[in-house]
């Protein structure tokens, strides 16, 4: 097994609480997809921009999660809602959690980690 690479995403203070999210695509399963970067409560999070209830993005604007409250992530389709330090469903039409992606913060760079299912884009 190969170890987890980190890959950098954006500058920390890019990530505000509550605020507009940091997208970036990535091989997830051996596809291409959407992913995002938030902070919620000082951590940041990342996750998989799809929703557990049908597979689409989740945006309600372009890289908007966040409900008017700032407290839940929603899928702007049909209403879903999702916990933004876990991505766990916390009500509406969601089918489990949202696809995690472990983040690290060091020295004001936030970096995205590798896993076996879910790489960086290939280079062309």
């Amino acid at each position: 097994m190969t170890e987890p690479q980190l890959v950098p995403l954006c500058n920390a203070r890019e990530l505000v609480d509550g605020g507009t999210a940091v997208p970036f695509d990535v091989k997830y399963g051996g596809m291409t997809c959407r992913a995002f970067a938030i902070r919620y409560l000082g951590t940041p999070h990342a996750y998989l921009n799809r929703c557990t209830h049908v597979a689409m993005e989740m945006d309600w604007q372009p890289n908007q999660f966040f409900d008017d409250t700032g407290r839940w992530l929603l899928c702007s389709t049909h209403g879903a809602a999702y916990q933004p330090d876990t991505g766990a469903c916390a009500g509406g039409p969601c089918r489990g959690g949202l696809v995690r992606i472990t983040l690290s913060e060091k020295d004001g760079v936030v970096h995205w980690h590798t896993d076996f299912n879910l790489q960086p884009l290939e280079f062309q």
